[in-house]
């Protein structure tokens, strides 16, 4: 072993003796090439002004861009406050796209995926393709020597553009992305550093152990492979606060939103829209010749028995996760025992009169969407709920049993409550009903809906989330179940 004077004096007699051997390196660190971080990019015209197209890995994101919003002077605010729940929503689609790149580049190579990596995916739900739309960027400082042409046989073939330390792609059109990639990279250092899942994040999960080596080495891949899984972006040139702004605004609302029917149709990845669609919809449905609609908004004087595709998942989300919508529902959360209620729920939904006749919105208050809600609140309090009293067995039967009878009809007077008079609901036999629907103490006016005398229909408010709680109010107080009013 050398001295340690001997050790230190070979770092610098190495590097001149590969000067020496390189004088290229000389000429390199000499030239007036301006210092940053350089990209390949195109150049581009977006309506008549210059714009240039590049990609950088999510790294790269992260470090070279920012966000001109609310944490800001108002003079410099060019976005919207951030929606951090949307942010860990497109986070971990980022973080599933990765686990996804690792399985195809390890079978690519032959190599074997692994159990775990396996297990990770499956839990996290698969999907057929992934892809992260591109950035819309401005960099408000850029000078004529930061963008230098590369040529081939005397023809532009390309530019490279320089970015110098201090200039900062401001994003207008993505900072919901961006915010994404910011978490999905501070998940990946903190589990690879400390091999623990991180408090508080967006990856759902309840372990708390050390992870085994295995499970670490499939977050070093996906913090390898996020190196070079890039993300385009479309970079604008020089613009004002002003013109970032209306450009913020253009974006944003001059595309036509889809409808939720058809977004629903097209996707694959969510397993509760997954079971609308090969369960629901390609098999129960199609028994009984009952339609789906891939539009939002449904007439009542629709002929055949029919639902929109939109309406048909939330009250699925209300089934199954007893939320308003699907987002971020995971292969855990539609199990077996959780499907087969569920084709109990809609085999018996298909059961009550009127459902499969023609124009049935006129003949039964179930076939409007805001009813079903009502019943798959109540199925997933009894049988999937985490209250323990109200998931019985003898609870469960009272629901089916008392679903099976109760009067679904237009002129039950029972919706008519909060408009009766006190005399009026005693003639209908509704005093114990108040025990079950919330007080009029409160100040507050509910609104069930309205009731047509000449057509003697009841049409449901349209605001669901306040009105099909009191609707399972009523169906409680019919089936016998206990009441959420509290004696």
């Amino acid at each position: 072993m050398l001295p340690k004077n001997l050790k230190m004096q070979a770092t610098p007699n190495l590097q001149d003796e590969l000067i020496e051997r390189n004088p290229f390196f000389i000429d390199a660190f000499t030239t007036n090439t301006p210092i940053g971080a350089t990209f390949l990019c195109t150049r581009n015209f977006n309506c008549g002004s210059l714009t240039f197209t590049t990609s950088m890995s999510m790294f790269q994101i992260f470090q070279h861009t920012d966000v001109s919003n609310d944490r800001m002077d108002e003079e410099e605010q060019s976005q919207r406050p951030l929606d951090l729940n949307h942010a860990k929503g497109l986070a971990l689609y980022i973080l599933k796209s990765l686990l996804a790149a690792v399985e195809k580049k390890k079978r690519k190579h032959g190599e074997s995926i692994g159990e775990k990596l396996t297990q990770i995916i499956e839990e996290l739900g698969r999907q057929p393709y992934y892809s992260i739309a591109p950035l819309v960027a401005n960099v408000r400082s850029l000078e004529a020597h930061d963008i230098i042409p590369l040529t081939a046989n005397g023809k532009t073939v390309s530019h490279q553009v320089v970015l110098r330390h201090g200039d900062v792609l401001w994003i207008i059109d993505g900072q919901h992305r961006r915010k994404a990639v910011e978490l999905v990279y501070d998940f990946l250092s903190s589990v690879t550093s400390y091999h623990k899942y991180p408090k508080g994040s967006f990856y759902p999960t309840k372990n708390k152990d050390k992870l085994d080596s295995d499970e670490v080495n499939v977050w070093n891949a996906c913090k390898e492979i996020s190196k070079w899984s890039e993300i385009t972006l479309e970079v604008h040139i020089g613009l004002s606060i002003e013109q970032e702004r209306q450009l913020f605004h253009d974006l944003n609302n001059k595309s036509k939103k889809v409808e939720k029917s058809i977004a629903y149709k097209f996707d694959n990845s969510n397993p509760v829209n997954s079971y609308v669609t090969s369960v629901i919809i390609n098999d129960i449905f199609e028994k009984f010749d009952f339609d789906i609609k891939d539009k939002d908004e449904v007439k009542w004087e629709e002929e055949t028995p029919n639902i929109s595709r939109k309406q048909l998942v939330a009250i699925n989300a209300v089934l199954f996760l007893n939320k308003a919508n699907i987002n971020g529902a995971l292969p855990a959360d539609v199990t077996e025992y959780k499907k087969t209620i569920a084709n109990q729920f809609w085999y018996n939904v298909l059961d009550i009169p009127g459902m499969l006749e023609k124009q049935h919105k006129l003949k039964t208050t179930a076939a409007q969407p805001v009813v079903l809600k009502a019943i798959a609140k109540l199925y997933y309090d009894l049988f999937f709920g985490k209250n323990e009293e109200l998931r019985t067995e003898e609870n469960q039967n009272k629901l089916v049993d008392g679903l099976s009878d109760f009067d679904f009809s237009h002129t039950n007077p029972a919706w008519r409550y909060y408009i009766l008079k006190e005399t009026e609901r005693s003639t209908y036999g509704l005093e114990s009903l108040m025990g079950y629907l919330p007080k009029d103490e409160d100040g507050k006016i509910r609104d069930l809906g309205a009731y047509d005398e000449k057509t003697q229909t009841f049409r449901f408010a349209t605001t669901h989330n306040d009105v099909y709680p009191l609707i399972g109010d009523i169906l409680k107080w019919h089936c016998k179940l206990p009441s959420r009013n509290k004696s």
